[in-house]
């Protein structure tokens, strides 16, 4: 993840994402025995393997 700290609701909003990308069939990331598109997505993250970036408005 590139160093970047996301807050809990940019985090929030990730592992949705990524979770229905995976309930819809897109490959895993890692190797996993989760069955659970958000805990996959949950491991994905900690793993650092999730290929999003947020952009955040500079006031």
């Amino acid at each position: 993840m590139s160093g970047q700290r996301y807050n809990r609701y940019e985090k929030a909003r990730i592992l949705g994402a990524r979770a229905l990308q995976v309930s819809y069939g897109a490959p895993v990331l890692i190797e996993t025995d989760q069955t659970e598109p958000i805990l996959v997505a949950a491991e994905e993250y900690d793993a650092g393997a999730l290929p999003f970036t947020v952009r955040r408005e500079s006031n």
